[in-house]
């Protein structure tokens, strides 16, 4: 069993205020621009260079976050290019601090809140780790530049094939993808030291707690879809489930076959 002792955890402990602060920022500019009709500009192209430094300063600006704490996190996020995985016409707002709309009714999550839920899992180079929800493929990217034994799972055909063929053109063929219902997870390859969720259910789903290592970490958001959600981590101790609140957030609907 590993020793996870970043963050003392305690069931259904009180939220993470700073962290919660943090987020819920991010969190009203992703609404405040999607109801302006933003996500619908087409902004200027910007050159590879401005990419560079753009991705940089982001970069530079999260080590001074208490709650990314974790250098392989801090590298992984200066190493993707996510102008690579956003729409072509808003490729110029890559690096700013918003979700913003992918294909298929989706979104690709703002780069903070993809970097503190990887810090969270507190991955180490070697782990397994199992994503539900591909979407862009930005988060399982970020997940490969840390460990080479990523799985992730996208339920919507069009987003699995968009993705698979992504990956592969960015040189990500280690990272295995499966077009399924997430709800399940994985079973034939778990268990995972980290499991990353990025939509909302309504529940912790009990095949991926099940799933997940002795040892292990899981961040999930919980809660109604099209309201305030909660994040969670959760780490695995035996039979045990310990959860640390981690604040609000937002995060599209979970989506299960057949319903």
């Amino acid at each position: 069993m590993r020793d996870r002792t970043r963050n003392a955890l305690t069931p259904w402990a009180s939220p993470n205020v700073a962290l919660a602060s943090l987020i819920a920022a991010a969190s009203l500019a992703v609404v405040s621009a999607c109801s302006n009709g933003a996500i619908g500009d087409r902004p200027a192209q910007a050159p590879d260079g401005e990419f560079v430094a753009a991705r940089n300063a982001m970069v530079d600006a999260y080590a001074d976050i208490s709650e990314i704490s974790d250098p392989l996190v801090l590298e992984a996020m200066r190493a993707v290019r996510r102008e690579e995985f956003v729409l072509s016409r808003d490729r110029g707002r890559a690096y700013r601090e918003m979700a913003l709309a992918i294909n298929a009714g989706q979104t690709i999550s703002q780069p903070l809140v993809v970097a503190l839920m990887t810090d969270l899992l507190d991955l180490q180079p070697g782990e397994r780790v199992l994503e539900i929800g591909t979407g862009s493929g930005y988060q399982a990217a970020v997940l490969a530049e840390i460990t080479d034994h990523v799985y992730s799972i996208e339920i919507i055909p069009s987003l699995a094939d968009e993705v698979a063929a992504r990956l592969d053109r960015l040189g990500y063929d280690d990272i295995e993808l499966r077009q399924a219902d997430g709800y399940f997870g994985w079973e034939e390859e778990a268990p995972f030291d980290g499991i990353i969720v990025t939509a909302a259910p309504d529940h912790v789903p009990p095949p991926l707690l099940r799933q997940l290592a002795d040892g292990g970490r899981m961040a999930i958001p919980v809660g109604p879809p099209g309201a305030v959600q909660t994040l969670w981590l959760i780490e695995r101790r035996g039979e045990e489930y310990k959860r640390t609140n981690q604040g609000a957030v937002r995060f599209v609907p979970f989506i299960r076959e057949g319903r």
